[in-house]
């Protein structure tokens, strides 16, 4: 089931705008990138109608990556949900984790906002029975998203906190010996959320307009100067004219940069588009994910 109708110029467009970045001294790029990319004839925030007119491409959209911080978003959702069937509380402290999980990327806020999803608590290594049923609990969300029946859910997974340093005792137990239960999310999944999110189609319109002011972001270039950890320099954002307007949740770490992101720009058509990249080089790269977007601004 398409989330919006497949676009060949469209897909011609993000090849060569892939195909010309990777030739700018990034050998290896095509390998490294997923990109889900939408455009509408109207602003999603205007109602779900504009989602009829949803053209799009996709570039790896379905590969399951790490998402790094971008599961944050799934994580809010998840929230508003428990929150409509009354299975969390309503509570300023939940408020302020969920404000500062998004605005600001918080990983602290981050674990209590898992921990009231499903129930579980970090701490020391389990016994083999006792970790069977935190487990299962730590499953609630990955559940949840599966009963949508979206086939772009099909291999993601969304049951970890995010960490600085890394996962200790029963989170790296969780993790696996190989790490096979870590995060991973695709771009078309990942897409396909926030255009949900972005027209008041998930969960309920008001969670929708919520979670759309958690997402909002400035573009001001001294509001962003005067936070380094913006998540707009370095990503999506950073590829947009001050008259814009953005709604996004970015994700960086030591091997991977992406980005989700939903923009406005005056004159031009409203567009979805979701950057996962990989690798060292990747992550360090903070002119990439800006010149993608405006490659695809102007095509």
């Amino acid at each position: 089931m398409a989330f919006y109708c497949p676009d060949g110029a469209m897909a011609q467009q993000l090849e060569g705008a892939i195909a010309a970045l990777e030739a700018d001294g990034r050998p290896g790029l095509g390998e490294q990138l997923s990109v889900s990319w939408i455009r509408y004839e109207s602003s999603l925030r205007h109602g779900g109608g504009a989602l009829a007119s949803a053209q799009g491409s996709s570039w790896r959209g379905g590969q399951v990556r790490y998402p790094a911080s971008v599961v944050k978003l799934l994580y809010l959702v998840a929230a508003e949900a428990w929150l409509q069937r009354q299975l969390i509380e309503e509570s300023p402290e939940l408020r302020r984790a969920l404000a500062d999980m998004i605005r600001d990327s918080s990983n602290d806020a981050t674990g209590l906002v898992v921990d009231l999803l499903t129930g579980t608590c970090s701490g020391p290594e389990l016994p083999a029975e006792a970790f069977a049923l935190w487990s299962e609990q730590r499953q609630l969300i990955n559940d949840w998203f599966a009963s949508l029946g979206w086939p772009q859910w099909q291999d993601c997974n969304a049951c970890q906190k995010t960490w600085g340093d890394g996962p200790y005792g029963r989170e790296r137990q969780s993790y696996g010996a190989q790490l096979e239960n870590r995060n991973r999310l695709s771009t078309d999944l990942t897409a396909r959320v926030l255009q949900a999110v972005m027209a008041g189609d998930l969960v309920s319109p008001p969670a929708c307009g919520r979670m759309q002011e958690l997402l909002s972001r400035s573009l001001d270039a001294a509001e962003r100067s005067a936070d380094p950890e913006n998540q707009v320099d370095g990503f999506v954002g950073g590829g947009l004219p001050a008259e814009a307007r953005l709604w996004s949740k970015a994700g960086w770490m030591s091997q991977a940069r992406h980005d989700a992101a939903y923009i406005e720009v005056p004159e031009q058509r409203p567009m979805l588009l979701v950057v996962f990249s990989e690798g060292a080089e990747r992550a360090k790269d903070e002119g990439l994910l800006p010149a993608l977007t405006q490659r695809l601004l102007q095509s």
